[in-house]
């Protein structure tokens, strides 16, 4: 993986700062029906000509918070990236595309209608989010081997 498309160190806290907010909202939209009200458009509807549907925005804004925020996280750079962090970088990422199309997998075959739309939203976050978690773990597993050296 190249270093050259990493973010800078310091996004690492901004995506943070951008992500729990966005986390909290999107869950309260999905939860609690929360919308901000300055977020509600009135949109023209194609299949009916003329007619208008008004449509908040809030979970969108949400969302994108979200993914702007674990892709800072993600991707920033370590204070040192070596060639082994760039290797712990590469395996998570592999490691997380797999979980992420085995929990598709096993929810294709255990979950239906509504709930699977549910699962499909906590879908579209979960590679983002293993990726995160595995390479955290690889890095303290890795310090801890280094410092019992």
């Amino acid at each position: 993986m190249k270093t050259k498309w990493l973010f800078p160190h310091s996004f690492r806290l901004l995506g943070g700062l951008i992500f729990i907010p966005s986390l909290v909202l999107g869950l309260a939209t999905l939860y609690a029906d929360f919308e901000w009200k300055f977020l509600t458009t009135s949109l023209i509807q194609t299949d009916f000509p003329g007619q208008r549907v008004n449509q908040n925005l809030t979970n969108e804004v949400a969302g994108l918070g979200i993914i702007i925020g674990l892709m800072m996280i993600a991707f920033s750079r370590e204070k040192v990236e070596d060639e082994m962090i760039r290797q712990l970088r590469l395996e998570a990422l592999q490691w997380s595309v797999y979980a992420n199309y085995l929990i598709l997998a096993v929810a294709m075959l255990t979950v239906f209608d509504g709930a699977f739309f549910m699962v499909m939203i906590y879908n579209m976050f979960t590679v983002l989010l293993v990726f995160i978690a595995r390479f955290r773990w690889l890095i303290y597993r890795n310090n801890q081997h280094v410092l019992f050296l």
